[in-house]
């Protein structure tokens, strides 16, 4: 994937500044709200902590609250660059924390290189925080300062930069051993790099089961031998007796080559020199020791890692410490010790072993894979991880006596995580993978606004569509170069210059001769380029259409259904929002086209948004909203949603629908489950249809606006091809996501 330092630093930059904010999980809205938050009602749990300590945990933030602590003078890939050029790293490692965990995070950059300094001022930050990560500290000044603070502090110290690579790679090494047939006693492994994280690496694979001797250890001045006089003690722990020459020397007959040094240091005649069933773990980034299509195209019995995405067996530590520090958090350990750290490898080195579900499949691209040569460890993006390693970190700390709570449900404990990690928040990524399975030709007529062409080219790089951007051409590839993009990513059509406007043209008047337009008006409209977008998508020149960054909604919807017209067997388009909340997901409909449909016309909206939420992995649960409870208001306005449901469960008698229902009724559980047991909406509704544009388009916006929501759309249904139509203003990524749901609609349209 390529990123232009311009969007880099736009991406940090827009909007508030950074990538992180604090937000409050309580009301403050009241008087008597603040007065709870503060003055006086504060006083009451500093009381209560007062007398027992340990209740901070009960009534402050501490108990998921983890400090990323770095002086910047390792950051990866960019050597000692100082606290503050390192603090946008430490912003995004609060970032996984919160995305795969949802452990919140304060980074906290030190302006000190004393490791003295440096353990003092953590010491003093243990009643703020729950966990320590360190993070990007040079060795070896990192080790004393870790092995202190574990030593000194009563919460869990975890420096990511020696474990997490050791934790991950150690899962790896297991089953890629396994799958050799060999033994971890028997192996010979060869490390390229001895800083903080080999070194880690090396001891955790001894406590796994290999032999320290049976590993040789290469720095920048060769073999790490008992010879030398130039090694810290870190480094003499694994001097051997034996003395090569070079790493080449090293290399030959050993069974696994392990690099945490820098790129193209190994050559295409080392691997060939390994062992039989050689594993070669490259894990430098961004270039690996050496690269995947060298070492693979010398052996076929290879097992390979790297540290990069784009090829089998990533060695990616967000594997590993928000899941450790999730399991420590939730048992309130006081550390996170050996035990908790080789539980972490054998629920990684499992997990690999297990069936690969389908959600994960399709983050994928929808390549199945299964444990073997090319699957060795979890994909980063596997959902599952959490549930699996967070679990045996948490039993791993209460057996070995360093948790303060004890969990006694671990299928509770399971559900909890889930929860957590708000699964219904994968939805876009779940759309964006499926668009990249086979991308399609997206069609913009806003060509020359620069938020398209910055999300044409996302599109493009990301592999998610084909962008086509119309407008003037000139002004168009002016807008490319400013930006600094490669020409060749885009198509431009200008429809005053293309060859296909005459054909357009034609067939428009064809479509519109007996509905008033003349062949005259035909050539005018079809210079305007929603107009000739959109007879692109219909004549096939186009698999999609998205407009109305700078439009009113009529003015996109309008040309679409002269040129494209309503999908067979039905009479109204509609509109449907995606409405994310903190950790649910709905979908709004009708919200954007339909002032006061008719009972036959909410029945197809809902039918509508039932196919496409199915598009989304997602089994539709629709409730048909009203004023009134099953019948408890009978108003002609309630009748028509009563009426509506029976049309649909007459049409579509597969679909899980009830109604007419409230809003709340919908979506709050325990109110269907009490007071009306016999719906048949289980566990709350996620497909809301509304009675009127009214209701519809007020609901989402005030979900947008004060409810905190991310509100996605509208997705345009019922169209006989892809239109779909952006929120004005929208940002460059609400553009990509609309284009990736245009892409997966070509797909079902296209079936």
């Amino acid at each position: 994937m390529k990123i232009l330092s311009e969007e880099a630093l736009a991406y940090h930059s827009e909007g508030r500044k950074g990538k992180i904010e604090v937000i409050a999980t309580k009301p403050c809205l009241t008087s008597r709200d603040l007065s709870l938050a503060y003055s006086p009602g504060v006083a009451e749990p500093c009381r209560v902590i007062a007398k027992n300590e340990d209740d901070v945990y009960k009534y402050t933030a501490k108990g998921n609250l983890v400090a990323v602590i770095s002086n910047g003078t390792a950051v990866l890939g960019l050597g000692d660059i100082g606290p503050s050029a390192g603090k946008p790293v430490m912003e995004g490692k609060g970032v996984l924390f919160k995305r795969f965990a949802d452990i919140d995070v304060f980074d906290i950059e030190l302006k000190s290189k004393d490791p003295k300094e440096i353990i003092k001022a953590v010491q003093m930050l243990e009643p703020t925080f729950g966990g320590i990560n360190l993070e990007d500290i040079k060795a070896p000044e990192c080790f004393e300062i870790e092995e202190t603070l574990i030593e000194t502090m009563n919460i869990p110290v975890f420096h990511d930069d020696q474990h997490g690579t050791a934790i991950i790679s150690c899962a790896a090494l297991k089953n890629a051993v396994e799958i050799t047939g060999k033994e971890l006693n028997q192996i010979k492994i060869v490390v390229n790099g001895a800083g903080a994280s080999a070194i880690s690496c090396c001891k955790l694979y001894v406590r796994a089961g290999v032999k320290k001797e049976n590993i040789v250890m290469f720095d920048s001045k060769g073999c790490i031998n008992k010879k030398r006089t130039d090694l810290n003690k870190y480094k003499l722990e694994f001097a051997v007796d034996k003395e090569f020459a070079s790493l080449a020397e090293g290399m030959k007959g050993a069974d696994v080559f392990v690099g945490l040094s820098v790129g193209g240091v190994v050559s295409k005649e080392m691997v060939k020199s390994m062992a039989k069933n050689a594993i070669v773990f490259a894990m430098a980034n961004p270039d690996p020791e050496i690269s995947y299509e060298d070492a693979t195209s010398v052996r076929d019995d290879i097992i390979m890692a790297t540290g990069r995405s784009d090829y089998p067996n990533q060695v990616n530590n967000v594997l590993g410490f928000p899941f450790i520090f999730r399991g420590a958090l939730d048992v309130r350990a006081t550390k996170i010790n050996e035990e908790m750290k080789i539980a972490a490898v054998k629920a990684l080195a499992d997990l690999a072993k297990q069936k690969v579900p389908e959600m994960v499949i399709n983050a994928y691209g929808g390549v199945d894979f299964s444990f073997g040569k090319e699957y060795i460890i979890p994909k980063p993006f596997d959902p599952r991880v959490l549930w699996h390693v967070a679990p045996a970190v948490a039993r791993a700390a209460m057996e070995t006596g360093v948790a303060k709570l004890k969990i006694e449900n671990w299928e509770v404990y399971e559900e909890e995580l889930k929860e957590r990690l708000g699964l219904s928040k994968e939805i876009i990524r779940v759309m964006i993978h499926k668009a990249q399975k086979s991308p399609k030709r997206v069609v913009y007529p806003e060509g020359e606004e620069e938020k398209i062409i910055r999300a044409a080219h996302v599109v493009s790089d990301d592999d998610i569509a084909r962008p086509i951007l119309v407008g003037n051409e000139a002004k168009i590839r002016a807008m490319i170069e400013q930006l600094g993009y490669n020409q060749s990513e885009f198509t431009i059509e200008d429809p005053n210059t293309c060859d296909r406007l005459e054909d357009y043209t034609i067939e428009f008047y064809k479509k519109r001769q007996r509905k008033g337009v003349t062949l005259t008006q035909a050539k005018i409209l079809l210079r305007d380029p929603i107009y000739y977008g959109s007879m692109m998508v219909d004549m096939g020149d186009a698999d999609a259409l998205i407009s109305g960054l700078t439009t009113h909604y009529p003015n996109t919807i309008k040309p679409a259904l002269q040129c494209v017209g309503v999908r067979p067997g039905f009479k109204v388009v509609s509109g449907l929002y995606i409405v994310v909340t903190k950790k649910e997901v709905y979908f709004f409909a009708d919200t954007t086209v339909n002032v006061n449909p008719t009972s036959d016309e909410l029945a197809e909206i809902a039918i509508s948004a039932a196919d496409a939420v199915t598009e989304f992995d997602v089994v539709p649960k629709i409730a048909m909203l009203s004023f009134s409870n099953f019948g408890s208001a009978k108003y002609p306005e309630s009748l028509k949603v009563q009426e509506a449901v029976k049309k649909v469960r007459q049409l579509r008698p597969e679909l899980i629908v009830d109604g007419e229902m409230q809003a709340d009724t919908a979506v709050v559980p325990q109110i269907l489950d009490n007071d009306f047991p016999f719906s048949n909406i289980k566990g709350g509704a996620n497909v809301l249809i509304f009675p009127d544009l009214n209701s519809g388009n007020i609901a989402y916006k005030l979900m947008a606006r004060i409810g905190q929501a991310t509100v996605i759309g509208p997705v345009l249904m019922g169209m006989k091809k892809p239109i779909h139509v952006l929120q004005r203003g929208a940002t460059v990524e609400d553009i990509v996501h609309m284009t990736a749901i245009a892409v997966v609609d070509a797909h079902k349209k296209g079936r």
